[in-house]
């Protein structure tokens, strides 16, 4: 496999997918390997092979190549772990948009929702895709027919787990998203607010779905965080409340952000995925 390809201006561009197979030797990494160590190794191998290639151009992959081991990650612990829910990538909004997992009538509410806000301002509901989507477990076990783990990082298994969340279009209640997961390589003070902002918002949707469909006493939605790094300074900006939250006196203030999860192996990938998804 190849690991760039030269583009029409002479410019070189990584093949993400055939490059993080090449590299891995289509095997995950050890159980203990540092990601951020993983990931400079990587850096420096295609620049062996083309000296032109620009630290941006290395970053814009490091997020893909990231999720791609959180996802095998949390592929093989839904399939090994019975009572485990399945942590799902999705596509860039501007690909698909997360409301349309769930069934026609609950994604109609929230577009419907958005058209309100629109006619009653000049301002728009601006939604964003989590990262990752945490679908019951019941429901993926009825959808997903092949459980085999994935012991071979190929094309074919990135592909497979990234359109997972097409099987799901239009099969969702409101009760089968449990909750999402926001990924970064890194936290800076700008994706620290991004998490937060990101998390309020679908908790405030997920309480307008509430409301229009009078559910009582639903069980909640959770929202977490990943990064390759977590530092207290980070956990303590992370503690803010979602803003619908504080808008009523009927229920108590929430979480924008349920928890922060420091992943930086495979191994802590494992106990993360293990936390979250076996427990809710």
């Amino acid at each position: 496999m190849a690991l760039l390809r030269i583009l029409w201006d002479g410019k070189p561009q990584v093949i993400k997918n055939e490059a993080f197979c090449e590299l891995l030797n289509s095997a995950l990494p050890s159980s203990n390997q540092s990601i951020q160590e993983l990931l400079n190794w990587m850096d420096e191998q295609i620049r062996v092979q083309n000296n032109e290639v620009t630290r941006e151009a290395l970053s814009n992959v490091h997020g893909d190549w990231y999720e791609w081991l959180l996802s095998i990650t949390a592929w093989n612990n839904f399939v090994t772990q019975p009572s485990s829910k399945l942590a799902i990538s999705l596509p860039n909004v501007s690909q698909f948009v997360v409301a349309k997992l769930y069934t026609e009538e609950l994604s109609n509410l929230i577009e419907d929702l958005k058209q309100k806000v629109l006619d009653a301002s000049s301002v728009q509901l601006i939604t964003s895709n989590p990262d990752y989507v945490i679908i019951d477990g019941t429901l993926a076990r009825e959808v997903i027919t092949d459980l085999s783990e994935i012991s071979i990082v190929d094309v074919g298994s990135l592909s497979f787990l990234d359109n997972l969340y097409r099987q799901f279009i239009g099969r969702c209640s409101f009760n089968q998203i449990v909750g999402y997961i926001s990924v970064k390589t890194s936290l800076r003070p700008d994706r620290r607010l991004q998490l937060a902002h990101e998390g309020s918002l679908m908790k405030a949707i997920y309480t307008h779905l509430q409301t229009r469909q009078w559910i009582i006493n639903p069980p909640g939605l959770k929202y977490y965080g990943m990064s390759t790094r977590v530092g207290a300074s980070d956990r303590e900006a992370l503690k803010t409340v979602a803003t619908h939250s504080i808008t009523t006196v009927y229920s108590l203030p929430q979480a924008a952000v349920d928890e922060v999860y420091q992943v930086n192996s495979v191994q802590e990938a494992q106990e993360a995925f293990g936390q979250i998804l076996n427990a809710l």
